[in-house]
């Protein structure tokens, strides 16, 4: 993902929001999805995942499963279960798109109303990237960069992006992740996912 144009300082956009510590580790929850949803873990990562903190909350409980995933596997063995998942063509293959998940296809609507948004925000794909825009771990980085501010946006732009191009598909895909037969590592990584989704969509639903 990169800016597409400079942005105008004397935009209607120019009053961005104060990022606080929430913001910023909800952006590093998001941050950690987008990665491991385009990628397989190295050994680097899998040390970093291993040492996640966790507590008695439900976020917490999560990062303890997705640590002790992360000290039971290895470099080759995610890289193995990665291809499997989202790569190969077996029967615990994931399409990890909005357009499979609510139009049945790929490239599909849903794919097309994206791209709309994201014209209108002055984001674009970098163009090393292969996957269309749908993919989750492209809509988390994007979320990712509403959380920690780097991408400027009016106000409501993060909950709006979030009810039309996350909240409607990706806990779907997550359950599916943590259910699919070949997943092991990536069983805590659903599960991270699922309720890191449910917390969001609590707190994008409160009153303003």
């Amino acid at each position: 993902m990169r800016d597409r144009t400079m942005m105008d300082p004397t935009s209607t956009i120019a009053s961005v929001r104060i990022v606080d510590e929430f913001d910023l580790a909800r952006a590093q929850e998001y941050a950690l999805l987008a990665t491991l949803l385009t990628r397989s873990p190295d050994a680097q990562l899998l040390r970093r995942i291993s040492a996640l903190h966790s507590d008695a909350s439900a976020m917490g409980k999560a990062h303890m499963a997705l640590a002790d995933a992360a000290r039971r596997t290895n470099e080759q063995a995610a890289s193995s279960e990665f291809f499997a998942l989202f790569a190969g063509l077996g029967k615990g293959a994931l399409l990890p798109y909005a357009s499979h998940y609510l139009s049945d296809t790929l490239y599909g609507r849903p794919l097309a109303r994206l791209r709309e948004t994201l014209e209108g925000l002055g984001l674009e794909a970098a163009p090393e990237r292969t996957e269309p825009e749908d993919h989750a771990g492209f809509l988390c980085e994007i979320m990712a960069g509403f959380a920690g501010g780097s991408i400027p946006a009016p106000a409501d732009a993060e909950r709006i992006f979030f009810d039309q191009h996350v909240s409607r598909w990706m806990r779907r895909f997550f359950v599916d992740l943590e259910r699919a037969s070949s997943a092991d590592f990536y069983a805590a990584v659903g599960a991270l996912g699922r309720t890191f989704i449910d917390i969001e969509a609590e707190a994008f639903a409160l009153p303003g």
